[in-house]
């Protein structure tokens, strides 16, 4: 009950949500008022089948109306999609049989509903929740102590320079920070955080505070490499990605894959513990093209003193 009220509330001050439950009541309501005119203004003619079914689509309307702007929960963003597939489908098959009077309102009315499907698929997929983190881990090896790798990530407001979707981590506290990301589908999301753990040269753990826009949780590891040979870091993240597993699909279409993102993020990470900056290859120029602030230079060889260092 507690996660459904939290929900309620966080969809009830969001600003898309409630723009398309008045979208939903300003369609809803001429369409229940005067479904012969509003069936005229689609292109099509005001006989009893289409008034009935303009009527019909009229009161789904209100309906999801009502649940957005006063009771609002994700199913009703998902039942505006299920609408959605059923307008089109009318429209589709109304051009099919068009007698070719007004056809152009009916064109025009297609192709609206179909940007309106658009932006109701992304809010529905945004806003969705799942109870069941998605968790992700990743290591790579720094030719750094652990003490000196510690020491680098703990500074937290630089890791915007090496994590791609982080936009801004700004330190508020002895153990809390404000968190900004980018994340699918343009969408931003922020955040504040608490350290839960830390132990120096070995362990930060942290998690999200109540009102976070995605709840996380994670811990980064310090360990010696075998051999003497630097230090090991360890990433464990938990989250919940917005839209669950229909979310990591679409993210993973649009090129927001996350466990290559973690991947990604910890290579730049061993690039800048090493030479101090990001290295991008002459085959890119242009470096990270989503991120062009990152510090960059072209990869080139080492130098005789960095190969003596590496290999000592």
């Amino acid at each position: 009950m507690r996660a459904d009220t939290h929900s309620t509330s966080r969809l009830r001050h969001d600003p898309l949500v409630r723009g398309l439950g008045w979208a939903s009541a300003l369609l809803g309501v001429p369409q229940v008022a005067a479904p012969a005119g509003f069936a005229r203004a689609l292109g099509v003619d005001g006989e009893f089948r289409h008034r009935s079914a303009t009527t019909a689509v009229g009161v789904r309307e209100l309906a999801a109306a009502a649940g957005l702007l006063g009771r609002p929960h994700p199913a009703w963003l998902w039942g505006r999609v299920g609408g959605d597939l059923m307008d089109l489908t009318m429209l589709t098959r109304a051009l099919k049989n068009h007698n070719g009077r007004r056809l152009g309102r009916t064109v025009a009315a297609t192709a609206a509903v179909t940007a309106i499907t658009a932006t109701d698929v992304y809010a529905a997929v945004t806003r969705t929740r799942r109870s069941t983190p998605m968790e992700l881990t990743a290591a790579t090896t720094v030719i750094q102590s652990p003490d000196e790798a510690y020491t680098l990530w703990s500074d937290l407001e630089r890791l915007p320079g090496f994590m791609a979707h982080l936009d801004q981590v700004r330190v508020t506290g002895p153990r809390t920070s404000h968190w900004r990301a980018s994340a699918p589908f343009g969408k931003a999301v922020e955040w504040d955080a608490e350290t839960t753990q830390e132990v120096p040269g070995q362990l930060i753990a942290w998690r999200s505070v109540d009102g976070a826009d995605i709840d996380n949780s994670g811990e980064v590891r310090f360990v010696p490499a075998p051999g003497d040979r630097g230090t090991e870091i360890r990433v464990t993240l938990r989250y919940d990605l917005p839209g669950g597993a229909l979310g990591k699909a679409a993210a993973r279409y649009f090129g927001e894959e996350p466990h290559q993102q973690l991947d990604d993020d910890l290579r730049r990470f061993k690039q800048i513990a090493e030479t101090g900056e990001v290295v991008r290859s002459e085959g890119a120029p242009s470096g990270k093209r989503a991120r062009g602030e990152f510090p960059q230079h072209p990869a080139r060889p080492l130098t005789e003193e960095e190969l003596k260092e590496a290999l000592a």
